[in-house]
């Protein structure tokens, strides 16, 4: 809408110091009234709120004023904070989510590959700690419902422990993660590799 601060990223020290959170604006929206004698505007605010380490919650805030629309979003956001699972710095194994109509794929990436994503899935990775995803968008561009999404996505994230609990099943070391998607790469390299040689032999 008009006014949207679209991928406003804005990182704000709490201040209470036992529970320092990072805070990330994603987007604020402006929306008008008309009334007589003209017209009255309210905000909508969408906060992401995170530690950096694990810990994460989404909200959103409507109030007649930026500022107290943040503040609600911080609150709601506070309240919905949840922990997921990091490993090396990314996400344990890929995951498909969807909210309405906003689907978001995640995906393991190597140390230095950095967050690849737009500016809600940015945000929301950054506050949670995450250092190294790729990140791929479908369908609605909503922010909210691709933050939404995102959220989904990694409340869906579990450790090897509980798959294996689950399964009763003993899985590899690597499984799922990106090291091992780099040793099926490898592989599949090598196997082409071998089969270019041996075309070349006959």
């Amino acid at each position: 809408g008009p006014g949207g601060g679209g991928g406003r990223g804005r990182g704000r020290g709490d201040r209470d110091d036992r529970d320092r959170l990072i805070e990330n604006v994603v987007r604020i929206n402006r929306s008008a009234a008309v009334v007589k004698g003209g017209r009255r505007f309210s905000f909508s605010a969408l906060v992401v709120v995170g530690d950096g380490n694990g810990k994460v919650g989404i909200g959103y805030g409507k109030a007649n004023g930026v500022p107290n629309a943040v503040e609600k979003g911080v609150k709601e956001a506070r309240k919905s904070l949840f922990k997921l699972n990091i490993v090396d710095g990314s996400i344990p194994h890929p995951v498909k989510a969807r909210y309405r109509s906003s689907v978001v794929t995640l995906e393991p990436a190597s140390p230095g590959t950095g967050i690849i994503a737009g500016a809600g899935v940015r945000a929301v990775c950054e506050a949670a700690g995450i250092k190294n995803i790729l990140t791929k968008s479908h369908g609605s561009g909503n922010p909210i419902n691709v933050v939404k999404a995102v959220e989904a996505g990694l409340r869906l994230l579990k450790t090897r422990k509980s798959v294996e609990h689950l399964r009763g099943v003993k899985l590899e070391g690597n499984a799922g993660t990106w090291r091992h998607k780099q040793t099926k790469a490898g592989a599949r390299k090598a196997a082409e590799a071998q089969a270019a040689e041996a075309r070349q032999q006959q």
